[in-house]
């Protein structure tokens, strides 16, 4: 595994996306830095840290995904990764709340963003980039967003932390090549935020409604059982939680 380190870079998805538009870049070759000033996540907000105090890196996967519908087993494959290990870590009340986001004791500690390019013969290379707040103390007007420092008072190593979340991304990813995908889905569904737990939503015009969250399938969609007891599937632009 090629790992590049830089000291500041805007992105360090964007990074990895330019090189492997100029060059041949090895499969798993891995783009950290101590500071992104151009940080991104889901639906283009922006990633905010503290410069040397977090964990921001970004993973060439390529000859994974050879069919375009099955695209959410990577998100899957990532987040299960770094839920595996922040247990390993200790760290108490872990929940994936969908699609991308890391939650530990109700606050966001981490987050995904993958970024799929489509070659010219249908080759798919996916850029994930993974942030993990590790030893930020001061989320300014961000009450939801929290540190693994901020919730158990323990600073971490960001190095081992990134080269033992690699070693279970790896892991993960031979599963969803040998499409043995089962174990890591039904582990995404244990950690999935306020499955079976009714809660409020507002949908993409501005209606509040309940329900329940049964699960993501395939696809990536939220399954959610409202209250007329009627199932939709929701695109991760058409529902919000409210928590």
């Amino acid at each position: 595994m090629n790992i590049i380190k830089l000291d500041a870079i805007h992105s360090t998805n964007d990074y990895l996306k330019s090189l492997v538009q100029k060059q041949f870049v090895e499969n798993l070759t891995v783009i950290t830095a101590e500071h992104q000033f151009n940080g991104r996540g889901q639906m283009g907000s922006q990633w905010l840290v503290e410069q040397g105090k977090n964990l921001t890196f970004s993973v060439l996967v390529k000859d994974l995904l050879l069919d375009i519908n099955a695209i959410f087993h990577l998100n899957v494959a990532v987040a299960v990764s770094i839920i595996e290990t922040l247990s390993i870590l200790k760290i108490d009340n872990l929940a994936i709340k969908w699609p991308n986001d890391i939650l530990a004791g109700n606050k966001k500690v981490g987050g995904i963003l993958i970024e799929n390019m489509i070659r010219n013969g249908g080759e798919i290379f996916s850029i994930v980039g993974i942030g993990i707040n590790v030893n930020q103390q001061d989320f300014n007007h961000l009450p939801q967003a929290g540190s693994l420092l901020t919730v158990t008072g323990v600073e971490f190593d960001k190095t081992k932390l990134m080269l033992e979340l690699l070693h279970n991304l790896g892991r993960n990813i031979s599963s969803v090549m040998n499409e043995n995908t089962t174990l890591i889905w039904n582990k995404y569904h244990q950690y999935l935020y306020k499955k079976n737990i009714p809660m409020a939503f507002e949908t993409l015009d501005g209606q509040k409604v309940m329900g329940i969250i049964q699960g993501v399938n395939n696809f990536g969609k939220l399954v959610v059982l409202l209250a007329d007891d009627t199932i939709k599937h929701y695109n991760i632009k058409e529902i919000k939680m409210l928590y």
